[in-house]
């Protein structure tokens, strides 16, 4: 009987928790949840595929009101931070809302000369954000992020070997996340691909 109750326990253990499904709001979240969950819920990716080869992987990560959150107390608690400066790491984060959204891109390309999103209208790709009502929202700028990669990996997990990563910024003109839904799309010439974050119902 106790082997039963033990073999159990383990199944249990094993099993892995539910995804989150992202909070569609604006407004800063009454509670931090777990950050790795958090960015797992608002992390969508996309591949776009040649006729021979993988020609565009992109994983985007929102950086909504909740990661927001979720990723200031994971900094609070790995630089082991004293209350005020908790406090005040919290004050920052927030006042930082009412700037542009953020959107935290890893992009790989087959053809490196391609990876190339922060040429801005001189770049291969066109990457726009798009709300439930199908108003497009074009960066205000995307420029790459310049720490070491596995400071980066530490932050998105989905940053991949081979991948470039970028912080694309939108003007924060409307609460876009009282919306339903929010897409992001990277095109160009030969094709595109489309990530969408959507509220639960």
């Amino acid at each position: 009987m106790k082997r039963t109750f033990v073999v159990a326990g383990l199944v249990l253990a094993a099993c892995p928790a539910p995804p989150l499904a992202p909070k569609f709001s604006d407004a800063w979240p009454d509670k931090c949840r777990d950050y790795d969950r958090v960015t797992a819920a608002w992390t969508r990716s996309g591949v776009l595929r040649g006729q021979y080869q993988e020609v565009l992987d992109v994983s985007a990560t929102f950086k909504s009101p909740e990661w927001r959150c979720s990723h200031t107390m994971r900094q609070a608690e790995t630089r082991n931070l004293t209350d005020q400066e908790r406090a005040d790491l919290l004050a920052k984060a927030q006042a930082e809302m009412s700037g542009p959204y953020e959107v935290q891109l890893m992009v790989t390309t087959w053809d490196r000369r391609e990876n190339d999103l922060d040429r801005g209208k001189n770049s291969v790709w066109h990457v726009v954000l798009e709300d439930s009502a199908g108003n497009q929202i074009e960066p205000l700028e995307i420029v790459k992020d310049k720490r070491p990669p596995f400071t980066v990996r530490a932050e998105f997990p989905a940053l991949g070997d081979f991948a470039v990563p970028y912080v694309a910024r939108f003007p924060h003109t409307s609460p876009l996340l009282d919306s339903r839904a929010v897409k992001l799309r990277v095109s160009g010439e030969r094709g595109g691909v489309e990530v969408a974050w959507t509220a639960a119902p």
